[in-house]
């Protein structure tokens, strides 16, 4: 795992940057800004080692996530105006995000012996759940719950990463094929604007 643990932290680092963005436009205080950025960043990865009963959970066992937290932080500050003028910037970062968490996510299941089907799931959990948390406290309906590919970008990522790995040693191959095929899907979705479909219709018939 440890040669995955920069890619932990830069994913930790967008996922900060795209939830203070998220909250920025909400017109909260300073406080309430980091907040969001800070739960935005380790939501997924505590409720993942929740359900796998690991504690203490990485963000208080690892300053380093937190200096991480803030860094994304003070940079969505700074450059703030700048990043929000950019129409696709909290898209790249929530899916560079979603991407390191996906597979970091998975391989962290797998290291703690969890079924393969299960890690998969994990990792998709790791990558949707702070996201998730930070549209409901922005008062959004979370990306997950919208007809654009999110959380199936990240199963299948997950799953080209299952199946590299029955064929291939290299982790860091098999964790890369998983991340550009969750960064493809999503930047297709988007521009194809490939949806899955609705169920019922607007008047809820």
């Amino acid at each position: 795992m440890h040669f995955l643990y920069p890619f932990d932290l830069l994913g930790t680092f967008f996922f900060a940057i795209s939830g203070t963005l998220a909250a920025s436009k909400k017109q909260l205080d300073v406080f309430g800004v980091l907040m969001i950025g800070f739960i935005t960043a380790i939501g997924g990865g505590s409720v993942r080692d929740i359900v796998l009963g690991k504690f203490p959970l990485v963000w208080i066992q690892d300053a380093n996530y937190a200096l991480v937290i803030l860094a994304g932080f003070v940079v969505s500050l700074l450059f703030r105006k700048f990043l929000l003028r950019l129409r696709k910037t909290f898209f790249l970062f929530d899916t560079v995000g979603i991407a390191f968490f996906t597979i970091m996510g998975l391989q962290k299941a797998l290291s703690l012996e969890a079924p393969m089907v299960v890690a998969v799931f994990l990792g998709m959990t790791s990558a949707v759940m702070g996201g998730m948390i930070r549209d409901v406290i922005c008062n959004d309906i979370p990306l997950i719950f919208r007809t654009e590919l999110y959380a199936t970008a990240c199963l299948s990522g997950a799953i080209v990463y299952i199946i590299m790995a029955q064929f291939s040693n290299y982790n860091l191959v098999n964790a890369l094929s998983g991340f550009v095929v969750i960064i493809l899907m999503r930047l297709l979705a988007i521009r194809f604007r490939w949806r899955l479909p609705v169920l019922g219709t607007r008047d809820g018939a």
